[in-house]
């Protein structure tokens, strides 16, 4: 009788943002633009920092990495959301949903540990500034960006193994615009408490422990800057910080609000809808925030434009 009510599944049924079909242009149109802008904005941090030899240190290095991660972060959810739109379908193959969650977790991760280095970068610059260029070596810069690759990499496996042993019934509806792991263990039929606990524990490691770390990181900042005796000192060293914190304010602060509020209420569109957050505008939003302020980024898109 088990076996019956198990399928051997071949795809899912995304509902998307809305099921209203006057909506679907406009939101075409607007997330067409923001994966546009997407694209453009952080594949010119990329060329900035590879084209001019005054970013190649280690900041920009780990800038130049984040910016290629959240192109590939974006580009695993949005273009089949847009494929989906225009086409008026709304399925995705089981394998391309098991490949989307994949990708999405290796860059998802890697997002979220560079962000970790990165405030490690600016303690060792502002706490140890004599000692800066010996500690952020390029071979320890390399080392560290390999292991965040290989971290992020068995993390994704982890949990594409546990959904793979998942049996799902003939309800196939994921409320969301792409395939997201906690939706996709709710459709089980089989019992997935260990596919839940995986999860708690991934995001534990790929989101608390890497956000503790850039808390202890800014504290020791902090407390550092408050010793620095001139305003003008304290207001140079914190601007160095400016643009990652607020990169890490906007992303842990949508993930955290998306996956905390799930947890308090049950209106699954509205947990979609603030989902877009950090899978869609946080991405767009970094090269903004780490241009606007920075004279040498600037300075390095404008020899890319001339």
């Amino acid at each position: 009788m088990e076996s019956e009510n198990k399928t051997r599944l071949s795809e899912f049924i995304l509902l998307g943002l809305s099921e209203d079909t006057e909506v679907q242009p406009l939101l075409f149109a607007l997330f067409l633009m923001i994966y546009l802008v997407t694209l453009t904005g952080n594949l010119l941090i990329v060329l900035a920092t590879i084209s001019d030899t005054h970013l190649h240190t280690p900041m920009y290095f780990f800038l130049a990495n984040l910016s290629f991660a959240d192109i590939c972060f974006t580009s695993t959810t949005v273009p089949k959301m847009l494929m989906n739109i225009q086409t008026q379908t709304k399925t995705i193959s089981y394998r391309n949903c098991l490949t989307q969650m994949h990708f999405f977790f290796i860059f998802g991760g890697l997002d979220s540990f560079l962000l970790t280095v990165m405030a490690f970068d600016r303690y060792v610059a502002i706490c140890q500034p004599l000692h800066y260029m010996v500690i952020m070596s390029p071979r320890l810069c390399g080392l560290l960006l390999l292991v965040l690759w290989m971290l992020s990499v068995l993390n994704s496996l982890l949990l594409g193994l546990m959904v793979l042993q998942l049996s799902f019934c003939t309800e196939l509806e994921i409320p969301h615009f792409f395939c997201e792991l906690s939706q996709v263990i709710h459709l089980a039929c089989s019992d997935a408490f260990l596919n839940n606990l995986v999860m708690y524990f991934s995001s534990g490691i790929v989101g608390g422990i890497p956000f503790t770390g850039i808390l202890f990181s800014y504290s020791k900042i902090v407390c550092s800057i408050l010793r620095i005796s001139s305003r003008g000192g304290k207001y140079k060293a914190f601007s160095t910080c400016g643009s990652h914190l607020s990169v890490v304010s906007l992303f842990y602060g949508t993930a955290f609000g998306v996956y905390l509020s799930s947890k308090a209420t049950q209106n699954t569109r509205a947990h979609t809808i603030a989902s877009v957050m950090y899978t869609v505008v946080t991405p767009m939003l970094n090269p903004f925030l780490y241009s606007l302020r920075n004279k040498d980024i600037k300075h390095a898109l404008k020899i890319i434009s001339c």
